[in-house]
């Protein structure tokens, strides 16, 4: 707790709040306006239209600070009185597009359309909403621009459906003060609704087992919501099985059989919008390792894999607080994802273009490189060799589902699978125990899928590889900064 509390105070001056204050009572009500787009287009060219406009239940958001806190996001939403042009609400973020962009076939020209929304508080006049696009070099350029009217007769005001369970997992306050997290049930029957409070009861007790959510444990409220599916589980097109859920999860994303997410973007919002949330996490009624997280939009877990604790923290990292993934070994579906010579806005990782003024620089440790040599190449031979493993064991097992053999089989060559990734797990926390590295703050190369020209603050950490291990001391104080602005 000591710890934790003087991260906090070390980092209060390094925050990158915003200049000025917006009087929420002035250009708001407590309402919460979703405003759901379609985003299309490909990796040379995107565009937005607005599909339709919901009034939902009260603003989760702190009403105290209403203009983006730091610059992270490839997107920033802003929201201007129409009379007087004056920012009154912004807010950076990613999006399932964004990602898609990034991918082989969108750099081919396939256009793709993606059903997205955005949230905003529910302005009490007309108001410009605006989506910026960062280019290349991270700077926000303009990308759609539309005006709003709260007082028209076609925004939708129906009553939330009432076939949604809803659990009060974790009650500290109100929704204003506090971060207020929603857990979706996704592939849950409704005779799994046991299954579903237990499961939510053990992955709340797990994300408040991590500092500095442990600690800061009083500035959350959670809360569970379980729409039935008609089947168990999640679609796994890559082994030829699809389920009927109520949130539409799938394996598979982009190309990436562990990477799991849900394009069915109404389906989710009109769930969540049951109540107040500034954060969401979807949590899949599956054995299967695999999840996903996009930056103030969602993360995605499965509930019952040996690596479940695991999976539900990283992937809330990357969705709450923005942070990147670290390792670089393992094969993804994204092309340049960070372009070189950039500076990347996530916290976590950096491009060194100037070392000297590093961006965790006051917390390197005492007489280390920057940057930090390390067993680089004896960690890639012996990791690469494992990810070659993986791929091919998972191809054995995608192939005898598709040619159905007997479920005995099948679940011999996944607990092949499984015994093979623990083994990993094992041999990579002794690869860094014996490192002299071991728990310094530095800056290591390899991170952000590139083995060349992004660094990592410390040798491993929970954004780097798979187990029970906490986050490094530059991914804890981005979690404390995210968690104060919408608190504070």
């Amino acid at each position: 707790m000591k710890r934790v509390l003087a991260a906090v105070v070390l980092l209060l001056p390094l925050l990158s709040f915003a200049q000025g204050t917006v009087d929420f009572d002035r250009w708001f009500v407590d309402r919460t306006l979703r405003v759901d787009v379609h985003h299309a287009g490909d990796a040379r060219e995107e565009s937005f239209t607005i599909d339709r406009l919901i009034l939902e239940g009260p603003w989760a958001g702190n009403p105290r600070r209403l203009l983006a806190q730091r610059e992270m996001g490839r997107y920033l939403l802003n929201v201007r009185d129409e009379a007087t042009g004056t920012l009154i609400y912004s807010k950076g973020f990613d999006s399932y597009f964004g990602e898609y962009k990034t991918t082989e076939p969108a750099a081919s020209g396939v256009r793709r359309t993606f059903s997205e929304s955005l949230l905003l508080p529910c302005p009490t006049g007309k108001v410009t909403l605006e989506v910026l696009l960062r280019d290349r070099e991270n700077r926000p350029q303009p990308l759609f621009r539309a005006g709003i009217d709260p007082a028209d007769m076609f925004i939708v005001r129906e009553k939330p459906s009432a076939d949604v369970l809803v659990v009060e997992q974790v009650k500290n306050g109100a929704p204003a003060d506090k971060v207020d997290l929603v857990i979706l049930g996704e592939g849950y029957t409704a005779a799994e609704g046991e299954k579903f409070r237990a499961d939510l009861a053990r992955f709340t007790t797990t994300l408040f087992s991590l500092e500095p959510y442990q600690s800061l444990r009083d500035r959350f409220n959670v809360t569970g919501l379980l729409k039935p599916s008609a089947e168990s589980g999640c679609d796994e097109p890559s082994f030829g099985s699809f389920r009927s859920t109520a949130l539409g999860a799938s394996f598979d994303s982009f190309g990436s059989e562990r990477y799991m997410l849900t394009d069915d973007n109404r389906a989710w919002r009109d769930v969540a919008g049951r109540v107040p949330y500034d954060a969401v996490m979807i949590m899949v009624n599956s054995p299967r390792y695999g999840g996903g997280g996009i930056y103030n939009l969602y993360c995605t877990f499965t509930s019952d894999n040996q690596w479940q604790q695991y999976l539900v923290l990283h992937e809330f990292g990357h969705s709450f607080s923005g942070l990147a993934d670290e390792y670089y070994t393992s094969a993804v579906a994204y092309n340049e994802f960070y372009p070189a010579g950039v500076e990347p806005l996530e916290p976590n990782i950096t491009a060194l273009l100037d070392a000297k003024n590093l961006k965790w620089k006051d917390l390197v440790t005492p007489k280390t490189k920057v940057p930090t040599p390390w067993e680089k190449e004896a960690f890639e031979t012996m990791d690469r060799a494992y990810q070659k493993r993986r791929q091919e064991m998972n191809g054995r097992i995608a192939a005898a589902k598709r040619g159905g053999l007997p479920q005995a089989e099948i679940d011999a060559l996944q607990a092949q699978s499984e015994e093979m990734s623990r083994l990993n797990g094992l041999e990579t926390d002794a690869f860094f125990r014996k490192s002299r590295f071991n728990g310094k703050v530095g800056a290591f190369e390899g991170a952000g899928y590139a083995a060349k020209g992004l660094f990592r603050p410390m040798l491993d950490c929970l954004m780097f590889s798979r187990g029970k291990r906490p986050l490094c001391r530059v991914c804890e104080q981005a979690v404390v900064s995210t968690i104060l602005a919408y608190c504070e």
